[in-house]
């Protein structure tokens, strides 16, 4: 039986990567799913990225997915005629009109501007203002009409157009935004695979893009993204509502008390699992490497706890953008992640709760290749489902191979960990149809001769749907 990697690598597009050479490697060294982070891609950057993709996967002869990343809403500092050096203790203002407002003594108290108008009702006294990744803090002493009063915790430097988190805060601004419609349409005309919404707080949030996705006729999937306490506080129903969940630990970690993060990661990817969801684990997979060519230890262990989790998919962003290693890192999270799949490969999946009779079908199917020394599942989808609902159980070592006559189902399962998809025409009978996959999984080198597959199908067969289970040794 071939050695296919379980877990998945994302990887984001930026200048280190965006060249063909470089997603030649990238894409034959085993990297899934590319992602596109929309906060500062222009449009014909974005046609451009996605076509060059398409062209070398098909040259490659391995497809992989696209994963445009949208912005979703952010609060920003304006711009400042000159970096604000900030002392600790120094009373400093957030202002939400131009020139100030009705601020009192103006000219003895430094301030800058905010783009979130509302950000005078939304905030308490004794709240916690973070700026530049929580680089520097404040606390909230006194609110006026138009700006907050704060008193500056930790000392820095304050340039132009600073992220601002509000730990805790309920924020009333839209998931969606227009600049994310604009993106949005974008990747839809080229044909994207997943679109990830930042900021998710409701599963109301995640309703609103999949009517837009459905108005403009996509099929594409939507990954929810966790990056604030709201996300936390509604985990359960975002989960149920979306096709994926992000744990983004860079906003996460700054909106949730840090002892807190490993917590939730751990809750999330154990409801994914509940829920039949794919999950990825996000943010400072390796960020040493952007300028080093050997992670940590500490990173060695953070890669490796996220597969022993049994996440789908690990992701990489600085690395890969404008870090000086992408190859590197894409190889070594491949060397961890099979690795550590190799030492918990006879752990036992915990038992999902996924509803339905195919559902029941496909867990005996699991738990059959899970009896099978080397065994391997295959099976058959044209939308996907069939082959995420086979990974949600968590085969012990059991690769699940899903032959699907979609491209675009193929690409959607890269993100799902375990399966190998793999491109193949359906033919009417079933045996033949299964058959033909045996022989191409032979073809390709996935298997061979004497080898167990546990075959789930549910193949259109003289109008009607055949569902089974079955034993095939590979002649």
């Amino acid at each position: 039986m071939s050695d296919l990697r379980r877990t998945k690598i994302i990887f984001t597009l930026g200048p280190a990567t965006e060249s063909e050479a470089v997603l030649e490697q990238l894409i034959r060294g085993g990297a899934d799913v590319a992602r596109l982070n929309m906060a500062h891609a222009k449009h014909e950057w974005t046609r451009t990225v996605i076509r060059r993709i398409r062209a070398v996967s098909k040259r490659v002869g391995r497809e992989i997915a696209i994963m445009m990343d949208i912005k979703g809403p952010e609060i920003r500092t304006g711009d400042v005629d000159s970096p604000i050096e900030l002392k600790a203790g120094e009373i400093f203002d957030f202002t939400v009109k131009p020139g100030g407002g009705d601020r009192e003594n103006a000219e003895e108290v430094r301030s800058v501007n905010v783009n979130y108008h509302d950000l005078v009702n939304a905030i308490s006294v004794g709240d916690i203002v973070l700026v530049d990744s929580g680089l520097m803090r404040f606390e909230v002493l006194e609110k006026k009409a138009a700006h907050i009063r704060c008193k500056v915790l930790t000392e820095g430097q304050l340039t132009s157009r600073r992220h601002i988190n509000l730990p805790g805060v309920k924020i009333n601004l839209p998931s969606f935004t227009e600049k994310d419609r604009a993106d949005t349409l974008v990747g839809l005309a080229e044909g994207i695979d997943f679109v990830a919404l930042s900021f998710v707080r409701e599963a109301a949030d995640i309703e609103a893009l999949r009517e837009f996705l459905r108005s403009h006729g996509s099929r594409a999937r939507i990954i929810a993204k966790i990056e604030d306490q709201s996300a936390i506080e509604n985990l359960d129903e975002i989960i149920q509502a979306t096709d994926a969940l992000m744990v983004a630990r860079g906003d996460l970690g700054i909106e949730c008390p840090f002892e807190e993060l490993p917590v939730i990661q751990r809750r999330a990817v154990k409801t994914c699992f509940h829920h039949g969801r794919p999950v990825i684990i996000a943010t400072h997979m390796l960020e040493s490497m952007i300028s080093s060519p050997m992670p940590t230890r500490a990173e060695i262990t953070d890669v490796a706890n996220a597969v022993f989790e049994k996440a789908d998919c690990v992701m990489l962003s600085g690395e890969t953008t404008v870090g000086k290693y992408p190859l590197e890192c894409v190889q070594i999270l491949d060397k961890i992640a099979r690795r550590i799949e190799e030492e918990s490969a006879s752990e036992s999946g915990e038992p999902r709760h996924l509803k339905g009779d195919k559902v029941k079908l496909l867990q005996s199917a699991v738990h059959f290749a899970n009896q099978i020394t080397g065994g391997a599942i295959l099976t058959f989808t044209r939308q996907g489902f069939m082959a995420t609902s086979l990974a949600a159980f968590r085969p012990n070592s059991a690769r699940i191979f899903a032959m699907t006559n979609s491209m675009e189902t193929l690409r959607q399962l890269r993100l799902v960990r375990a399966v190998e998809p793999i491109f193949m025409p359906l033919a009417s009978d079933p045996n033949e149809t299964i058959e033909q996959a045996i022989a191409l999984l032979k073809e390709k080198g996935c298997v061979q001769s004497g080898d167990k597959l546990v075959v789930a199908t549910d193949i259109l067969s003289q109008d009607r749907l055949v569902d089974s289970v079955q034993l095939r040794t590979v002649r």
